[in-house]
């Protein structure tokens, strides 16, 4: 595989962030998403000087309609009448009227499922009949992500969890959602690192195990990600990408899982994340926030901006050395 571009090396520790918590999605929250806190710190590159951030009532009306009839002769007379057609008007009692409201209401009703899998994941099924193709925020201990309901409003996703109770929210921009949890049972056998940010910033999580480089089959990322096999079985970690990436201005989450078996490992793992400098995000500062989960430990975040270079540097990279913690073992 061939990874050679050139690369600028960013290198600095963040602040970690002061609180974790369920945020319900709103076009005003969506901008204060990761925080305006800014730390003392700077990341500083060749190009770059980055500073530290951190159905409702249904109302039934019945018809009133006559079919046609056929003339009468009056036999005293030669002039044709019309009988009258009968009252056909439908008329539904308030019983009648109450259930099919309630029937409307019932076939609307948001509901959602979690369901523990393996390699600490579960996966969430979303079931919103009438919020077809509607963006849905998606919450779970600090983590925050979007995705986009299928034309029978309908959601299915495997999620990394953050927590052995794993509470999940859904927020739909109307106001309405849904609740889920699962009871991960294996969350220590594994560890995990988080990177989550809005829109399009080219930023990546790249592991390299057991002394790996960028050409080996050590160095996982999204575009060599494997299979949450590879932990279960041991072989090493896996990427995953929570948020749809087509929707406008998208929330994602990039995480990488690995085995806690594995910071006791010849080589460890080297941690860094990665800004790849494109037209979407060239001369522009860009904002992220990680998390870090390592067995019984707390969950560990920071937040960063980035001033990201002039679009002359396309193609190039952002390596923040520093910012997630290595896995090494331990020296005797």
């Amino acid at each position: 595989m061939s990874y050679i571009k050139e690369t600028v090396t960013a290198v600095g520790t963040l602040a970690c962030a002061l609180a974790i918590g369920y945020v319900m999605q709103s076009s005003e929250a969506a901008n204060a998403l990761y925080g305006n806190a800014k730390s003392d710190r700077e990341l500083r590159s060749l190009d770059a000087e980055t500073s530290m951030l951190v159905v409702k009532d249904i109302t039934l009306t019945s018809a009133e309609f006559s079919e046609p009839t056929e003339p009468m002769l009056d036999d005293s007379s030669n002039e044709t009448t019309v009988q009258p057609a009968p009252d056909d008007t439908v008329h539904l009692s308030n019983d009648t009227t109450s259930a099919l409201s309630e029937i409307e209401e019932t076939s609307c009703e948001i509901s959602a499922k979690a369901r523990p899998m393996a390699a600490a994941m579960v996966n969430l099924t979303l079931t919103a009949p009438c919020l077809p193709n509607e963006r849905v925020t998606v919450h779970h201990n600090g983590m925050i992500f979007t995705q986009t309901t299928s034309k029978t409003g309908s959601l299915s996703i495997d999620v990394p969890a953050l927590a052995e109770t794993a509470v999940f929210v859904f927020a739909f921009g109307n106001g309405d959602g849904a609740v889920a949890q699962a009871k991960v049972e294996d969350l220590t056998d594994f560890g995990r690192v988080v990177l989550q940010w809005k829109g399009d910033t080219g930023l990546q999580i790249h592991a390299l195990e057991a002394g790996s480089d960028y050409s080996g089959a050590g160095h996982v990322w999204s575009g060599q990600p494997r299979s949450m096999a590879a932990a279960i079985t041991g072989e090493g970690g896996f990427i995953t990408m929570n948020g749809d990436l087509d929707a406008v201005e998208p929330l994602v989450a990039e995480v990488y899982t690995f085995p806690a078996e594995m910071e006791s490992r010849e080589g460890g793992v080297k941690l860094t994340v990665e800004a790849e400098v494109i037209q979407a995000n060239c001369g522009t500062e860009i904002e992220a926030k990680s998390f870090e989960l390592r067995g019984r430990d707390q969950l560990v975040t920071q937040d960063l901006s980035l001033a990201v270079p002039d679009c002359t540097a396309l193609g190039s990279f952002l390596v923040l050395n520093n910012l997630l913690q290595d896995m090494k073992v331990a020296s005797n």
